[in-house]
C-alpha cells in the first residue's frame, strides 16, 4: 500500500509568478491609461465649448463621475503595485488571514486579491462579530 503524503503548496512557483506579473503589467497599464482618461476629463478646462454646451448640472454629474473614477483607479493602480511588491518578495497569492494559497483561478480574476473566499468570509464574520 503506498502511503505518500501530498504536501500542500506554500507558494506559487517562480514561473507562476511570473505569469502573475505579467497579467498584473498588462492590467496596470489599462487601468494607468483610464486614470489619465478620467483626469483629463476632470481637468477639462470649463471655458472649453462642450463644457459650455453641457447644462450646469450635467457639467457637475459629468465632473463627479470623472472625480469617483480618478479615485478608483487611483486605488486600482496601488493595489495592482502592492500585488507586483508581493511577487517580487514571492509572498504573492498567499492568503492573509488563512495563510493558505489563494486559488489561481481567483488570482486570474482579481490579481490583485490578498485573500482567499475563505478568508475574505472569515473576515466578514469578524467584522460582523460572528464566531
Amino acid at each position: 500500500m503506498n502511503m505518500e503524503t501530498k504536501t500542500e503548496k506554500v507558494r506559487y512557483s517562480d514561473e507562476e509568478l511570473q505569469e502573475f506579473k505579467e497579467l498584473i503589467l498588462k492590467k496596470l497599464a489599462e487601468a494607468e491609461d483610464n486614470y489619465r482618461l478620467e483626469k483629463e476629463v476632470l481637468m477639462a478646462d470649463e471655458s472649453n465649448p462642450t463644457f459650455k454646451m453641457m447644462e450646469e448640472g450635467s457639467n457637475t454629474q459629468v465632473r463627479e463621475r470623472a472625480r469617483i473614477g480618478v479615485q478608483r483607479q487611483a486605488d486600482f493602480i496601488a493595489k495592482l503595485r502592492a500585488a507586483l511588491v508581493r511577487i517580487e518578495n514571492k509572498t504573492y497569492g498567499i492568503c492573509r488571514v488563512t495563510g493558505k494559497l489563494i486559488p489561481k483561478g481567483r488570482l486570474l480574476a482579481v490579481p490583485h486579491a490578498t485573500t482567499s473566499i475563505e478568508g475574505k468570509e472569515i473576515e466578514q464574520r469578524r467584522k460582523s462579530g460572528i464566531r
